[in-house]
């Protein structure tokens, strides 16, 4: 019992608290069909570790102090929000934070990348390694020289996913969103719909809309969901991981101008694009009510119109 309370105690004075309470607010767009679409403003949660990030993190952040870490190490690239995430709430609850990146040649160009500049300046320390080097990070010899090389540290993976992480996303969905027909997220590494897929009811059904291309993240949400009541959306990846066009960036700014929404290129606004545009193909049936996943990662646009302005593309015009 005394171990049980200490626990408790532990839990309450160290939990990562949110800012804000997510609220679903419905978009201002007519669609046909009588169908109603809102989304959960899960971006708004926290004003650095926001949607998803905060999500995953809530239980790793309070198992490494259980454990007594003092150092928290993962992975990411360039413009990663994971990387800024765990680089934040590291320095706000007292972990040191190391973060391996991918690209040796980011090295000199951190002033440069909004990023991980943000990262470095709440005092993580970046790695920065080859992308021949970042495939084998899953290796156990990888990991054995990493330990020698910092010393003892809590791992969270690229992206944040574990068991620990989908715990904390199952907490997204509440009581007030029973109402909702479909439940609509992104998908990177497969983290958020799989806690979303265990927390949903019945009646429900999920859409996942990966950001990279095929199907493969499948098999990989199965190993960690008890539902069937899913699918997996590929038609709205947009080229691949990070990719874009001006398509999907002037959708973007259209949405915004609408609903005083932000929305970010890589993850929320492709899956954004992609259930409207099913809207207009009569995918979902009539009065359908529809609930979209905001997973943050606004912090991303500033890295992303560097790169669009490089390429002489429209950028995108948000006020955040």
């Amino acid at each position: 019992m005394q171990s049980v309370k200490v626990a408790f105690l532990l839990y309450i004075n160290f939990t990562f608290v949110p800012k804000s309470i997510p609220l679903n607010q419905q978009l201002k767009t007519p669609f046909p069909n009588s169908i109603s679409v809102y989304i959960k403003r899960e971006d708004l949660i926290h004003p650095f570790v926001s949607g998803n990030k905060f999500r995953k993190l809530k239980y790793n952040l309070l198992r490494a102090k259980e454990e007594n870490q003092e150092t928290l190490l993962t992975f990411g690239g360039a413009f990663s929000n994971h990387i800024a995430a765990v680089a934040f709430a590291g320095k706000e609850k007292g972990f040191k934070t190391i973060g391996i990146i991918r690209g040796d040649e980011l090295g000199s160009k951190i002033s440069e990348n909004p990023t991980l500049l943000f990262a470095q300046n709440c005092g993580m320390q970046l790695e920065f390694i080859s992308r021949e080097e970042y495939r084998l990070k899953s290796e156990t010899t990888f990991s054995e020289n990493l330990k020698q090389k910092f010393g003892s540290f809590y791992l969270i993976p690229e992206g944040g996913t574990n068991a620990l992480a989908i715990k904390g996303c199952q907490e997204i969905l509440t009581q007030e969103d029973a109402e909702f027909d479909y439940i609509c997220c992104s998908i990177g590494t497969g983290g958020t719909i799989s806690g979303i897929i265990n927390s949903v009811l019945p009646h429900q059904k999920v859409l996942g809309f990966p950001a990279l291309k095929g199907d493969f993240l499948k098999e990989e949400i199965r190993n960690f969901v008890q539902n069937e009541n899913w699918e997996l959306i590929t038609d709205y990846h947009f080229g691949g991981y990070g990719k874009v066009n001006s398509a999907l960036i002037g959708f973007i700014n259209q949405f915004y101008a609408v609903n005083q929404i932000p929305l970010d290129p890589i993850y929320t606004g492709k899956m954004v694009f992609g259930v409207i545009d099913l809207i207009q193909k009569n995918y979902f049936p009539a009065e359908s009510k529809i609930l979209l996943i905001h997973t943050g990662g606004i912090q991303g646009i500033q890295g992303m119109n560097i790169k669009l302005r490089n390429k002489q593309l429209p950028t995108i015009d948000i006020n955040v």
